[in-house]
């Protein structure tokens, strides 16, 4: 009988990817994807990615079927759960922006292939994974931001490395798991969504400059942003923004009015595309606050309630003040000794744009309310606003010019245009959603087709069959 020759390196590298396999697989439920150090999340995420990209659309788009249902019915406990740990939004809105999430985000549709077929050949573009993303995620949307992410990333091809606010570990924990769960149930490998049990300041810095990741994705404040734009690497940036509502003569006051209270109040502020402050023209400023007051369940701060917000919302060195931030109305009304019954949704007050709860953007349900004398200073107002974040604004108005030349004078990722905020992601409004809006790095909304790189694959001479 002839006996083979084997390597026995061979053998030994074999037996160890079977190892690998039966302990990835054979992880207790509510711990897949979770990692004591870094290194070792970055590289059970790059085993994984080696299976994810080499599966079909089909297999992909099965376990994004799967994702999706677990998504919808773990929205309520990740709503409790994230309102419970952060200590901001509320949780009706937040079971909304999880069901929202599962319904709406694009998966494997999002990813397509130009073709150009000519006398010279057949050439192809197709969307390829990068592989490993690293991704910074934050306190305010901790979950939804985890699940849409990993639908488009993984979508696309990739697995990815979170480093989650530490203030939301918890919540983002269990969404990695039920993203893992749903991997492994539909036949595909654990740890495409992984992270460590303690995220850090330093945690973050192993993810950015580790050589297995090729992309950086971070959703946050500015300096997170900064962050990953100075790491030598390729990345998105979903920064803030002070998004403003602009109302001129020609709109709709009653409805302007009811769908800024609208936009403003959901999930408390959160939502970096929220309207954040009020820029009305002269000729209905009045009418505009009256409707709000009188039929949106608005509270008119005088000049001694707006200045104890502003010693009680921002630190004396002008910072937010992050246990007012998320909070309600009413909550926010009683730290100043102003009690008001459930109804009040909203605090709003007429000031100069200067004025720290106008030029700020808050992530609370406080609305400055700045009256220009017409529709030319209403646009520069809104511009000096908006900080140049170019993220998101909005416009209330029938003349179509007006709305023209707002937008391109604000030249925002998002604009709403008669409408709440949420619009924007889907609610009451065409498109899909997303929780990582890239309005610094110029992506914008982002989805699964953002997380590729383009390919080209050229026959020369050949497959050009007509």
């Amino acid at each position: 009988m002839m006996k083979l020759a084997v390597d026995e390196r061979y053998v030994q590298e074999i037996v160890k990817k079977v190892m690998t396999s039966m302990s990835l697989n054979e992880r207790p439920t509510g711990s897949r994807g979770v990692f004591k150090d870094m290194n070792e999340a970055v590289e059970a995420a790059y085993e994984a990615q080696k299976q994810v990209r080499i599966m079909t659309l089909d297999q992909r788009e099965k376990i994004i079927s799967i994702m999706r249902d677990k998504i919808r019915d773990n929205a309520e406990a990740l709503a409790k759960m994230g309102v419970s740990e952060t200590k901001m939004g509320n949780v009706g809105d937040k079971i909304l922006k999880h069901r929202l999430v599962a319904d709406k985000t694009p998966g494997t549709e999002d990813i397509t292939t130009t073709a150009w077929s000519g006398d010279r050949g057949l050439t192809l573009v197709e969307m390829g994974p990068f592989g490993v993303i690293g991704a910074i995620t934050p306190t305010t949307n901790p979950s939804e931001t985890v699940v849409c992410n990993t639908i488009g990333m993984f979508a696309a091809g990739n697995t990815v490395v979170f480093n989650p606010h530490p203030k939301a570990i918890q919540t983002s924990i269990y969404a990695i798991n039920l993203m893992n769960e749903a991997s492994v149930e539909g036949g595909g490998p654990d740890n495409i969504a992984v992270t460590v049990e303690k995220p850090t300041l330093e945690t973050s810095e192993v993810m950015m400059k580790h050589p297995l990741i090729p992309l950086l994705c971070a959703t946050g404040g500015p300096g997170v942003v900064t962050a990953v734009l100075s790491s030598g690497k390729r990345a998105i940036g979903a920064g803030a923004g002070n998004p403003p509502a602009f109302v001129d003569e020609t709109a709709d006051i009653e409805k302007a009015a009811r769908d800024i209270v609208n936009g403003c109040t959901f999930d408390n502020n959160l939502p970096c595309i929220a309207e954040k402050e009020i820029v009305a023209v002269d000729a209905i400023c009045d009418e505009l606050m009256d409707h709000m007051i009188r039929q949106n369940g608005c509270y008119l701060a005088d000049k001694s309630v707006q200045d104890k917000l502003v010693s009680t919302v921002l630190t004396p060195k002008g910072a937010l003040n992050r246990d007012c931030v998320g909070k309600d109305a009413k909550t926010l009304l009683s730290m100043v000794g102003v009690e008001v019954d459930a109804g009040i949704r909203c605090i709003v007050f007429e000031g100069k744009k200067e004025h720290p709860l106008i030029t700020e953007e808050l992530m609370m349900p406080i609305l400055g309310v700045v009256r220009v004398k017409d529709f030319a200073e209403g646009v520069e107002t809104a511009k000096w606003l908006e900080h140049g974040n170019r993220h998101s604004a909005h416009i209330h108005s029938k003349n179509v010019d007006h709305i023209t030349q707002y937008a391109r004078e604000l030249d925002t990722a998002i604009l709403v245009k008669n409408g709440p905020s949420y619009a924007a992601l889907g609610f009451g409004g065409e498109g899909f959603p997303t929780f990582t809006i890239a309005s610094r790095t110029g992506e914008g909304l982002t989805s699964a087709a953002t997380f590729t790189k383009r390919r080209r694959c050229v026959m020369s001479d050949s497959l050009c069959i007509r």
